[in-house]
């Protein structure tokens, strides 16, 4: 990598930031508050592009990615709360001290030391009012959060053994569902709903497997399947929503 080239381009990039916000009547107008509903749209476009493997998409989205950084950094300078050098200056401390086996005498064996260590470093910052799941954004999406939450309190020792006591916990929660749905109790179906699924995850997790992608993969699939069925349903002089469901089964199957 060209690090003169690197930091060449990037302060091109602030200077062209620094022009837009002073010139631009759009760029003038917005606020952390209005950028906060654009970035998130771009980060779940970055998601896009690297689910689909898309180096070309990743490229771009990273670039529109690092312009919000740089446009919040700015803002920040603006309401005299912070510069982008701070910004710059913070996460190099952070990684430096969260990365004591690089950076100093702490050995390591695997990248699970490295997470619990991260993890313990974490809690020693700050204050000293942070707890092990503070980190955890309220505003993340369910799935993603159960996730983060479980490997959190796994680097404290709140953690099965193994797969088999993880399974045995997933059937106990659908038995608690099933219970609860001949009970027709609406509230607590809804509650040993999220416990099924809450124990789904933390399965996956012990598979290896991310649950957010699998089930991304799987949506994924339904949508081609079913467009399939769509366009053979059309290309045949077929209308799917009068065909019974039955045929519509059949169907689904030759489309696999």
């Amino acid at each position: 990598m060209n690090q003169e080239l690197v930091a060449q381009r990037f302060l091109e990039l602030v200077e062209i930031m620094d022009t837009l916000r002073e010139k631009c009547p759009w760029d003038k107008k917005q606020t952390i508050h209005s950028l906060r509903s654009n970035t998130i749209e771009e980060l779940y476009e970055l998601v896009d592009s690297i689910v689909e493997e898309d180096w070309d998409g990743i490229k771009e989205e990273l670039g529109d990615i690092m312009l919000h950084v740089l446009f919040y950094a700015k803002i920040g300078n603006e309401q005299g709360k912070f510069t982008l050098d701070e910004v710059m200056e913070g996460i190099a401390k952070k990684l430096i001290h969260r990365h004591p086996h690089i950076y100093g005498d702490v050995k390591v064996e695997n990248d699970d030391d490295v997470k619990r260590n991260w993890e313990q470093l974490k809690l020693q910052e700050g204050k000293g009012d942070k707890t092990i799941l503070s980190g955890v954004p309220n505003s993340l999406p369910a799935m993603v959060k159960a996730l983060r939450i479980q490997e959190k309190v796994k680097h404290v020792g709140f953690e099965w053994e193994n797969k088999e006591q993880v399974w045995d916990k997933v059937e106990e929660e659908i038995g608690e569902l099933k219970v609860e749905i001949e009970a027709n109790d609406q509230a607590k179906m809804e509650q040993e709903f999220g416990d099924v699924l809450f124990s789904m995850i933390n399965y996956a997790r012990f598979l290896n497997i991310d649950p957010e992608t699998a089930l991304e993969k799987t949506n994924k699939k339904f949508k081609h399947r079913f467009e399939l069925m769509e366009n053979y349903a059309k290309a045949h002089g077929l209308d799917l929503s009068k065909m019974s469901l039955m045929e519509k089964e059949s169907l689904w199957q030759q489309m696999k």
